[in-house]
Formats: structure tokens, C-alpha cells, sequence
């Protein structure tokens, strides 16, 4: 008695893998673009919460940065960040919106022009950051 596959069997076996991969893949590629995205948008909402604990809790004026390549906390009058972490396009996401800064207040409050939306894309998969300046902060799916 002969073990193993003939030819055709081998044949067969990869023509349905490949077929299966083939459907397969572009479902995987739009489900990695969409947590990427997710992940970004998730790091700039929680940076927004922490510039605004940190104003509260140091009882001084807090200074979010949001960038592309970065986001960083830091103290008004300090020139050293006190918090720094790598912006969206770490993970390959494009930040549509120019850099911003947004000044939270002891009071926990953004003083200024402080109302954003960072619009955050790769591929197919887009979210919309939407933050307020009394400190709501909501992620969207853009179509």
C-alpha cells in the first residue's frame, strides 16, 4: 500500500487554497486598515483626556499638541514635554487636519479656539476624532 497524494490531488488542494486565500485577503486588508485607524483615533482621544487630568490635578495650564508624527503634553512655562507619545502616522495613518494645539485650563475646560476635528484615514477606513472644548470627546466613522 502507497502512502501520499498524486499530482492532481496536490493540484486541486492548492488551486482551492489559493482561490479561498484570494477571497480571503482584501477582507483581512480592510479589517487591518480599520483597527489601525481605530488605534489612532482611540490614542488621540485618551491624549485629550490625559491633557485635560493633568491641568486639573497640576492646577496649571495644560497644552496638548496633536500632530502627525506626534503627540505631546506639556506644562505652560515648562520646555521640556511631559508627556510625549507617537502620532497616528506611527501606524501609518494619515492626520488630514494641520497640527494643533489645544490649552486646557486648571479648570479642565480648552480655552481658545479649542472645538477640533481630526479627520484620520488609510485606505478605506476613515474615523473623525471630534473633541469640545468642555471636554467631550467622540469618535466618528466617516463614510
Amino acid at each position: 500500500m502507497k502512502y501520499g497524494f498524486t499530482l492532481p490531488e496536490v493540484v486541486l488542494a492548492l488551486a482551492v487554497a489559493g482561490l479561498l486565500l484570494g477571497i480571503a485577503l482584501p477582507s483581512f486588508s480592510a479589517l487591518k486598515q480599520g483597527v489601525s485607524v481605530e488605534s489612532a483615533a482611540q490614542g488621540i482621544a485618551a491624549a485629550h483626556r490625559r491633557a485635560r487630568a493633568t491641568a486639573i490635578v497640576r492646577g496649571r495650564p495644560a497644552i496638548l499638541s496633536v500632530a502627525a508624527q506626534t503627540l505631546r503634553i506639556t506644562l505652560v512655562g515648562a520646555e521640556q514635554p511631559l508627556w510625549t507619545a507617537p502620532g497616528p502616522s506611527g501606524e501609518g495613518v494619515t492626520l488630514a487636519s494641520p497640527a494643533r494645539d489645544l490649552t486646557f485650563s486648571p479648570l479642565g475646560i480648552t480655552t481658545g479656539l479649542s472645538n477640533a476635528s481630526f479627520h484620520l484615514t488609510l485606505g478605506s477606513a476613515a474615523r473623525t476624532v471630534v473633541v469640545s472644548r468642555l471636554g467631550r470627546v467622540r469618535i466618528t466613522r466617516s463614510p
